[in-house]
């Protein structure tokens, strides 16, 4: 199937991690960021890393939100709410939205390991609220960590899907197959994305006690391979 792939945040760890693995896999994807010039710099920088006939661009925020058919959240939490205002505009009806972020915070000069209460119950839910009509919303890839996305190896990790959408859970689950390793499982409803985020707090707290950078999870006795 033909799509573009926009990633909003694009420029940043995860958002970059995630083109750099779905370029590979052969989707076209739109790097999306506030400066135009910092977004193509990155999309070129991963077409030199792929190279052959790697589809990646380079686009502004506006234009990510308004021509791709599938768009993916990766700014930091603090920054979604502004970002999704300025776009509510943009969007076109059936455009199906990927949100990844989550609501942590610091404490004084350590990691961000806490949780930030979220008045609609999770950020994915505050990013339903900021969306228009026709805008389909799934939470995915929350638990999948920035520097494991870099990298080539395949990761070790399942991917909670969830959405009261059905078609968007299942596009989201298709692009997390695409990712060498990981396993897309069906977590149910929107409101299940309160549980998933929480969870990514506790592999933030994993990694610093176990000196890693590559806890995942993996859900066993389930009767799917992936």
């Amino acid at each position: 199937m033909s799509r573009r792939v926009g990633i909003l945040g694009g420029t940043g760890p995860e958002g970059s991690g995630l083109a750099y693995r779905w370029a590979r896999a052969g989707e076209e994807i739109v790097i999306g960021s506030r400066d135009v010039k910092r977004a193509e710099e990155t999309a070129a920088q991963l077409r030199a890393r792929i190279g052959g006939s790697a589809k990646i661009e380079g686009a502004d925020n506006a234009t990510v939100a308004s021509q791709c058919d599938v768009v993916v959240l990766t700014v930091p939490f603090s920054g979604c709410a502004a970002l999704l205002k300025q776009l509510k505009s943009m969007w076109n009806p059936g455009t199906v939205v990927i949100d990844t972020t989550v609501p942590l915070a610091a404490a004084v000069g350590g990691a961000a390991t806490r949780m930030l209460g979220v008045w609609q119950g999770s950020a994915a839910e505050q990013t339903k609220e900021l969306l228009p009509a026709g805008v389909s919303l799934v939470a995915a890839f929350q638990n999948l960590g920035a520097e494991l996305l870099s990298k080539d190896e395949p990761v070790d990790c399942d991917i909670l899907v969830c959405s009261d959408d059905e078609n968007a859970k299942k596009i989201a689950s298709e692009l997390a197959a695409k990712i060498p390793g990981a396993r897309p499982l069906n977590g149910g409803k929107l409101e299940n994305a309160r549980i998933v985020e929480s969870l990514t707090a506790l592999l933030v707290g994993i990694n610093i006690r176990y000196k890693v950078h590559s806890a995942g999870i993996r859900f066993t006795g389930l009767p799917i391979a992936g």
